[in-house]
């Protein structure tokens, strides 16, 4: 697709935010069964309810800025998933999947912040301050995201040091 304004480019990175919402969330379903930690299954499944509320923000802004979505091509969540599952079978150890699991759902979070920065920069180019508000909000639960599972990575690796000690 040929891009020649900037509300094009806005339209066609907010379909590819919207699609990758949409494929993230069946994604984190994956990787939370493959969690075998019931405090990071807890916080995967909270990320999995909260994008359902970024896809409804999503729409509104596509309401509100007049478009549709339209199609994109990218590939690169179908590698990240083909790659997650063949890492994932090779590592044996316990606490070693749960820090596997959090690295890779805080990777497709950092994937969204890219987004979600350029469609913000773009909704002010575009005059849609009001659009820019509620991308705001999603930046900021993928954000939220990120810092609670740094904390469960951090929780994990202290428990792990702690037990170390205490043999």
């Amino acid at each position: 697709m040929q891009v020649k304004t900037p509300k094009e480019l806005f339209t066609t990175v907010l379909s590819a935010a919207r699609e990758g919402t949409e494929r993230t969330a069946k994604i984190l379903q994956e990787i939370s069964q493959a969690a075998q930690s019931p405090e990071i299954k807890e916080a995967l499944d909270a990320r999995i309810f909260v994008k359902d509320k970024i896809l409804s923000t999503l729409d509104e802004v596509f309401r509100l800025i007049g478009e549709q979505p339209v199609k994109s091509g990218g590939r690169l969540l179908d590698v990240f998933v083909e790659d997650f599952r063949r890492e994932l079978a090779e590592i044996q150890s316990p606490e070693a999947r749960r820090l596997f699991v959090l690295v890779k759902a805080g990777q497709l979070a950092h994937i969204r912040l890219g987004e979600y920065r350029l469609l913000i920069a773009a909704a002010d180019i575009t005059g849609h301050y009001g659009v820019g508000v509620l991308l705001e909000s999603c930046l900021a639960d993928e954000l939220a995201f990120i810092e609670r599972a740094r904390r469960l990575v951090r929780s994990i690796a202290e428990a792990k040091i702690a037990l170390r000690a205490a043999s």
